[in-house]
């Protein structure tokens, strides 16, 4: 099967950057958004996707007109979304980041559901340019379930507001991609 250039965009900076966002649906700034259309000026896709979350679809709407998709959110914090992380216990975060599937958030997504939800999403993309404007942790899904990187690899990836990471695709039961550009 034929190859496609997928470019995943972090959205641009929110109005109260730092915190655990997740589902919380936090307004970006308009710095933000005009970074993310600048990165995006000249990838040529023919297909726009998006979180359907504030900070993501506004940066993808300065872009053209996305297809809204859940799948592409940023993973449920539960009961810390929203929060500065050092409002969450100190214990309970570390054993997050740690193993992130068996210490969820409180009343949050395991790291294996927002895996099983972008694997979903990026199922049903059409084998064509596409720009995925999205987040940090969508992102890093992403890299996992395509080039293989291990969760805990993933952490180590530092992935600022407005990256765009571009890959090329191989699509088929188990997709596979080689990572063509990090543009922070």
């Amino acid at each position: 099967m034929t190859s496609f250039a997928l470019h995943l965009l972090r959205h641009g900076a929110p109005v109260l950057p730092g915190r655990l966002m997740g589902h919380t649906d936090g307004e970006p700034t308009a710095e933000g958004i005009a970074a993310c259309a600048a990165q995006a000026a000249d990838l040529g896709a023919a297909h726009l996707v998006s979180s359907d979350l504030l900070r993501a679809r506004a940066a993808a709407e300065a872009i053209g007109t996305p297809i809204l998709d859940p799948r592409w959110r940023e993973l449920d914090f539960g009961a810390w979304d929203g929060l500065a992380p050092d409002r969450v216990d100190p214990d309970a975060l570390a054993g997050f980041w740690a193993d992130p599937d068996a210490n969820p958030p409180p009343g949050g997504e395991r790291w294996s559901e927002l895996v099983a939800r972008v694997s979903a999403a990026l199922g049903a993309l059409a084998p064509a340019p596409t720009l995925a404007v999205t987040h940090g942790g969508a992102i890093r899904a992403a890299l996992h379930l395509l080039c293989g990187f291990e969760q805990h690899q993933l952490w180590a990836l530092d992935l600022p507001y407005g990256v765009l990471v571009s890959l090329r695709v191989w699509p088929g039961a188990r997709p596979t991609a080689q990572i063509m550009g990090l543009y922070p």
